[in-house]
């Protein structure tokens, strides 16, 4: 879009530490290889294990010697893309650029009990700037209800979906990797990252027997001198009028070398776009999606899952539509996701994901498309090799590394596979080569 107490001591524990996902932090705690919690020895794409050890308020531990929480990772990329791209940045050519994509420091791990933490700080090296990124922080304890074991938990987190431990919502979802320079379609739900830290959002869920999963929850826009605290602020940012509510519910069935899942997702935002109030209402989305994933772990010679995901949105635009933003008040878009991965050792592994983004024409928010559409779709591959994922990892388990080759492949792109711009360009001229080495310790 163109305009576009328990809490009191969680809060304190994030206050405390100025992807629970590949952080050797919790390797070193939990004295497990990085395999163990996730597919392919790297994160963030979990095992049951790892999932357990998420919703445990990352507090498994083995035994009581004190493990410092600190970890870092740096991430690097080379991208080529089919044809020349308008310059990213003041410091990139407009193709075969070579970047320090992100380097980041975590604080994580779990304290006693009843509380753990996931705490991420980046710096962009695209946009060479530093902020908050990704915050977890979390209060768990275990009941028994009717007879069945039931973990409950309260969750604060900065991105809606970031709290999930299925690989199937947008946070966590395929690809685990990307770089800001490979071309990106323009239409995305609001629950696709529309809101990362740029709100904070409080949940209670609850773990049923480690096979119901039920979590209800809100999310609020902070103050600006907040976000400018955490370099998150833009004059453009969507805010949130009040609260959003959010829920989400799974259900896991293990049969012991495999599992699946399925859920469900909504969240139903009232959004100021662009933080402008002038006109006195708001834009409203109802974000309604399913998912589902299936593993299959029999051995670490051959490791398989599948993943899927549909997102609806629909979109009542009253604002936009009033501030010239857009030609209808309603609209809509549709998003399916899906990826299957193999890996072999937990060590070598291939990936194939496919996505189709559909949606209401519309002259005005979608006006600099040939078709007036938001609609694209494409092909992505990835092949990856993790040397250090399984127990012999350098540096007592805290070293890990994986080095990978990405190919985008866009069939549909802003509205068309040709010309969908009006200016000749097609949708594989965006088709995108990423190289790229990813370190953790």
């Amino acid at each position: 879009m163109r305009l576009r107490i328990l809490l009191g001591t969680i809060v304190l524990l994030g206050a405390g530490m100025h992807r629970a996902e590949a952080v050797p932090a919790y390797a070193v705690q939990t004295q497990q290889a990085c395999s163990a919690c996730h597919v392919g020895g790297f994160g963030p794409q979990l095992t049951p294990f790892g999932r357990e050890f998420k919703l445990e308020g990352y507090t498994m531990r083995a035994g009581d010697t004190f493990t410092l929480p600190v970890s870092a990772m740096a991430m690097a990329s080379y991208v080529h893309t089919s044809a020349d791209q308008p310059p990213p940045a003041p410091h990139y050519a407009t193709n075969d650029n070579t970047t320090l994509d992100q380097f980041s420091l975590f604080i994580a791990g779990g304290v006693g009990d009843h509380f753990g933490a996931f705490t991420q700080w980046t710096y962009d090296g695209i946009g060479r700037a530093a902020s908050w990124d990704n915050l977890d922080l979390r209060a768990v304890t275990h009941a028994t209800i009717d007879g069945s074991d039931v973990l409950l938990g309260l969750d604060l987190n900065n991105n809606p979906t970031m709290q999930d431990s299925w690989n199937t919502t947008s946070a966590w979802g395929f690809p685990y990797t990307s770089s800001d320079l490979v071309p990106a379609p323009a239409a995305a739900t609001m629950l696709d990252g529309g809101f990362a830290q740029t709100t904070l959002g409080m949940s209670a869920y609850a773990w049923w027997n480690s096979s119901i999963y039920t979590e209800a929850g809100f999310y609020w826009t902070p103050g600006r001198g907040f976000l400018r605290a955490m370099n998150s602020y833009a004059d453009d940012n969507n805010i949130l009028n009040g609260v959003a509510p959010y829920f989400r519910a799974a259900y896991q069935k293990d049969y012991g070398n495999q599992n699946f899942e399925v859920g469900a997702f909504a969240m139903f935002p009232s959004v100021y776009p662009g933080s402008d109030k002038s006109t006195g209402t708001t834009d409203r989305y109802q974000d309604i999606g399913l998912d589902a994933s299936y593993q299959f772990m029999g051995d670490t010679s051959n490791i398989y899952q599948v993943n899927a995901r549909y997102t609806h949105e629909h979109q009542n635009l009253r604002a936009t539509l009033l501030l010239g933003g857009a030609a209808s008040r309603s609209n809509d878009l549709n998003d399916f996701r899906i990826d299957a991965s193999y890996y072999w050792q937990n060590m070598i592994g291939g990936t194939i994901g496919a996505f189709d983004t559909t949606g209401s024409t519309d002259a005005i928010l979608y006006g600099d498309n040939r078709t007036l559409k938001p609609d694209s779709s494409g092909l992505l591959f990835q092949v990856d090799y993790t040397p250090f994922g399984g127990p012999d990892a350098p540096l007592d388990g805290r070293f890990n590394m994986r080095i990978g080759l990405q190919y985008f492949v866009y069939t549909k792109f802003n509205g068309a596979s040709s010309n969908y711009d009006g200016l000749g360009h097609n949708a594989s001229d965006n088709d995108s080569l990423r190289l790229f080495f990813w370190v953790a310790l």
